[in-house]
């Protein structure tokens, strides 16, 4: 039924004197599993806590040992690698801060919570490896393309890369893992799920660790090539290389958190799902309007505009619209829902749509 001065305007106020508290619950797995992620944003840090700290001590062990081997060897690949090492060490730094952050209950002065805060933190991140390790590895690589070759072991060089192949391959397992687990729940590519997640702590880590894995095997040919040929210019190119391929990932996660910070909505499985729900709830008869948006890792706001069955009072009609609020807020990854009445005269009518080809694994 479309009834005049009943629909509400904000989430101020909507429907109720004292709306609920947002949904702060641990996500099992978000809305059927649209796109709750495998991070418990306001519980105990999640699985993204983990992955981010293993990340920390996997890459502060590696800088160090390559920054003494940088020195004793004189290396511009290596150089170029303990560089990258200490900007992935300190951005480690940020998406722990941004992930403990993001974790706090909502407030008064954000009934919607803190979780944007991640996005902020790991754009920190982002500009930090763009400006630290991009940035340090290009002009240092550039600076050693006329240089002589010196006489120097590279076995130290050779032994350092290898460890930290394997520290950096026990952090990208660990990253993989949660992303391949994140994907399967949705249908999607492990690649895709990396790409679309509104959990800036493992695109983070896993960007940077797959970054890193390659950035050690061109440090490795360019010192190679360097001990082969007896051309330092061998080694040179591998620290612009890797500061380039360092430079490209940054940009990209820039480009992410910058989408999120500045409204996405959410992810067609999510938008799919929801209003399923709706259309299908014996008190809805029609849904004319619906907004959703990432308000952090896994968790969405949802504003829509319903028809609601009958002819009901405008207090019953109240009563109602609360309870199905109440509804969609139990579920983990809605953080808030505001439902209001849809205006008279509004012919439009919503429905679930065709998921996109890449949820072809569904």
């Amino acid at each position: 039924m479309n009834t005049e001065n009943t629909r509400t305007e904000s989430p101020e106020s909507a429907n109720a004197p004292e709306p609920p508290q947002p949904n702060t619950s641990t996500p099992p797995g978000g809305i059927e599993n649209a796109d709750a992620g495998d991070t418990g944003q306001q519980g105990g840090g999640g699985e993204s806590g983990l992955t981010v700290l293993i990340a920390f001590c996997a890459n502060l062990v590696i800088a160090v040992a390559k920054t003494i081997v940088s020195v004793l060897t004189g290396s511009a690949s290596m150089l170029a690698e303990a560089a990258h090492s200490w900007a992935d060490t300190g951005n480690q730094v940020f998406l722990m801060i941004g992930e403990r952050r993001s974790r706090r209950a909502p407030d008064r002065s954000h009934p919607l919570g803190y979780g944007r805060a991640g996005y902020v933190w790991s754009m920190f991140a982002a500009i930090g490896l763009f400006a630290v390790g991009a940035g340090v590895s290009v002009w240092h690589g550039i600076q050693e393309l006329g240089a002589e070759s010196e006489e120097t072991s590279y076995t130290w060089a050779y032994i350092v890369l290898a460890m930290a192949f394997v520290f950096e391959g026990v952090s990208f397992i660990q990253a993989t893992r949660q992303a391949v687990r994140g994907a399967k729940k949705r249908g999607v590519k492990p690649l895709k799920y990396i790409q679309t997640t509104s959990d800036p702590m493992l695109r983070a880590v896993f960007s940077e660790d797959f970054c890193a894995l390659l950035g050690v095997l061109i440090a490795a040919a360019g010192i190679a090539l360097h001990q082969i040929t007896g051309q330092a210019m061998w080694d040179a190119v591998g620290s612009i290389l890797v500061g380039l391929l360092l430079g490209v990932v940054a940009v990209l996660l820039i480009k992410r958190n910058s989408d999120f910070l500045s409204g996405e909505g959410g992810s067609p499985l999510a938008r799919h799902e929801i209003l399923d729900r709706l259309v299908n709830h014996p008190d809805i008869e029609a849904v004319s309007f619906l907004h959703t948006e990432w308000v952090g890792a896994n968790r969405l706001f949802i504003v829509a505009s319903v028809d609601i069955t009958g002819d009901a009072r405008e207090s019953e009609l109240q009563t109602r619209i609360q309870a199905i609020e109440d509804e969609l807020e139990r579920h983990p990854v809605v953080m808030r829902a505001v439902l209001t009445l849809t205006r008279p005269g509004d012919t439009q009518r919503l429905g679930p749509e065709p998921l996109p080809d890449w949820y072809s694994a569904r």
